[in-house]
């Protein structure tokens, strides 16, 4: 019998393809006998770069066109980076594997905290998501705040030519593509809480496909979904998505899973955060009580106005 190769959806830059061949050589090793290749799928995130995410509108903006090759039939799975993917997905889709996670955290490059808070008043700081710009502004408040769109060798040569003082990334990427040493200043929770599962990647597949769920089943990680669905249940239940600044960072100590989440203004200036702890295997019921607790404290009232600002700023 002829091994027919697993196709795997994904973006063409450098991140994307270095993670899926990563996910790629571990799916092959689980499976032997097993081959695959990568189907690159252009998404409109990928096509409009002149703007700000927040000001294309719309979900999925890196996710949709892989999500409707994979309906199609196109490819057999899709490795998506897990804080891109909405929290909910399309009618017939779902989530086959969450993979062992990398490191969460958010890299500083160009400069260090330090020299930031020294230099603060002159520094201009590139980011395109609006939670790294709120947490920067709230942090930082006299630094300027710039839109950073690309790849990570387009935002590290920006950096390097002097476009821009320094820029915040994810350091997963970083240590994915090889370039961990670009990092200045690894960001604590503390000064720059993560966005909802970053550092994990989603491997998505059709609801009905139970040759791809037993193939996949080997590369699921317990500890990366527990922690993952209590941040992601944050972020479903207050809604919003790429347009809200929306934070949630979750991690494991002996059987206790702890969570923290908060929602700030996009100028810094208001901040609500929520902290709780729940047994390991608990992750659900930790999302919705620390995503209760945000709502009872105002962070509602923050969504609403940054939502408001986002919906005139687009028309």
């Amino acid at each position: 019998m002829v091994d027919v190769p697993v196709r795997i959806g994904t973006r063409k830059s450098l991140l994307a393809r270095t993670q899926t061949t990563g996910f790629a050589d571990e799916f092959e090793r689980h499976n032997p006998g097993t081959t695959t290749t990568q189907v690159f799928i252009r998404t409109t995130g990928d096509a409009v770069t002149d703007r700000a995410l927040s000001a294309v509108g719309g979900k999925g903006l890196f996710t949709k066109e892989i999500e409707d090759a994979l309906l199609r039939g196109e490819i057999d799975c899709a490795v998506h980076s897990l804080k891109d993917l909405p929290t909910e997905l399309p009618h017939g889709l779902a989530l086959g594997a969450i993979p062992v996670r990398e490191d969460p955290r958010d890299a500083l490059v160009g400069m260090t905290v330090e020299q930031l808070r020294q230099a603060e008043s002159t520094s201009t700081v590139g980011t395109s998501s609006l939670r790294r710009a709120a947490q920067i502004r709230r942090a930082f408040p006299a630094a300027t705040v710039v839109d950073l769109r690309g790849n990570v060798d387009t935002r590290l040569r920006k950096v390097h030519d002097g476009e821009i003082d320094c820029a915040v990334l994810a350091f997963a990427g970083l240590l994915r593509v090889g370039k961990a040493e670009e990092a200045d200043t690894i960001l604590g929770p503390e000064l720059m809480l993560p966005a909802p599962a970053q550092g994990a990647l989603g491997i998505e597949i059709r609801a009905d496909d139970e040759r791809m769920k037993r193939l996949l089943e080997p590369l699921c990680c317990v500890e990366a979904e527990q922690r993952v669905t209590a941040e992601r249940i944050v972020l479903a239940t207050l809604g919003g998505g790429c347009h809200v600044p929306v934070a949630a960072y979750a991690w494991r100590e002996g059987d206790v899973l702890h969570l923290t989440a908060r929602v700030i203004s996009l100028d810094g200036q208001q901040m609500v955060e929520a902290k709780s702890s729940e047994r390991f295997g608990a992750a659900s019921q930790l999302g919705h009580r620390v995503s209760d607790e945000l709502l009872n404290m105002g962070a509602d009232r923050i969504i609403q106005s940054l939502l408001k600002e986002g919906d005139e700023h687009r028309g």
